[in-house]
């Protein structure tokens, strides 16, 4: 694996039977090296991957791991910064090293959320709109917008900062993962900013999740509250979930995970749940 970008960034993808994808992804990571994750595939992608693109490291999970899976790939790398993509997703040329500048300019600064470009067409992610109008406004000696959350495929994050606040966790597995992880960057006093001048292209794969997506991410949101939130936000947040369309069958799919949950409960410092109330709070910017 022949580190690029002064060896400052690696680009860890996490797959799981989406070889078609990679096939059409992988190459456009070039020249960052790549690690990939594999969630226990059972389409042979491993293989395939060992086969036609064999500077990517491959690390084969034997089962799947979900967002966690990414913390297997940081732990194999060396480099002070890693860029996340997803099977379906690309970093845009110069992008990396873009990131990699500002996060040796800006040493608070744990994680860049990057502006993320839809499908053929190159529109604009909704939460990348959202993030851009954040109600934290801007900081001095900060690069971007001060935001409390982040799309995996669309972050670089700097190694030590990610470590120091656990990674992703098994609680939430997958969908709506990264919640919790920006909180507890926040926590451990790390910035993230939104810094559109940073791009990555999503091109949502024809293989889609399973369905029931956006129940698991409602059941998410009730675990990340209780995880880190004052007990009146848990209900707020209970209240609120159960009035979405698929709130109700969210809060009971949180059920079983709730013990997790509670064993690793860690209220926030009062100044990220003083943001994040605000954001809660905030109109929406479209």
């Amino acid at each position: 694996m022949n580190p690029d970008h002064g060896g400052r960034v690696t680009v860890v993808v996490a797959t799981r039977d989406r070889w078609e994808d990679l096939r059409q992804s992988l190459p456009r990571h070039d020249p960052a090296p790549v690690v990939l994750v594999d969630n226990g595939s059972t389409d042979s992608t491993p293989a395939r991957v060992a086969d036609a693109f064999p500077d990517v490291t491959v690390i084969r999970l034997p089962r799947n791991a979900g967002a966690v899976g990414r913390n297997v790939g940081l732990a194999a790398v060396e480099t002070p910064y890693v860029a996340f993509a997803d099977d379906d997703s690309w970093w845009e040329p110069g992008a990396l090293d873009r990131a990699a500048d500002l996060l040796d300019a800006h040493p608070r600064v744990g994680l860049i959320a990057a502006r993320i470009l839809v499908g053929a067409a190159g529109s604009l992610e909704p939460v990348c709109a959202e993030m851009s109008q954040s109600a934290l406004g801007t900081h001095p000696g900060e690069p971007g917008m001060r935001v409390l959350g982040f799309i995996a495929c669309g972050a670089v994050v700097r190694r030590s900062a990610y470590l120091q606040a656990g990674g992703f966790d098994p609680v939430v597995f997958f969908a709506g993962e990264e919640e919790r992880l920006a909180l507890d960057l926040a926590a451990h006093g790390w910035s993230l900013c939104y810094v559109p001048e940073v791009v990555a292209r999503h091109v949502p794969s024809v293989v889609r999740d399973v369905p029931g997506r956006h129940v698991v991410i409602a059941r998410n949101q009730m675990l990340t509250a209780i995880m880190r939130r004052p007990v009146s936000q848990v209900v707020r947040t209970a209240a609120r979930t159960a009035r979405g369309p698929h709130g109700r069958r969210g809060l009971l799919a949180a059920v079983p995970r709730i013990p997790a949950a509670l064993r690793a409960r860690r209220r926030l410092p009062p100044h990220v749940e003083a943001s994040r109330r605000l954001l809660d709070t905030a109109p929406p910017s479209h």
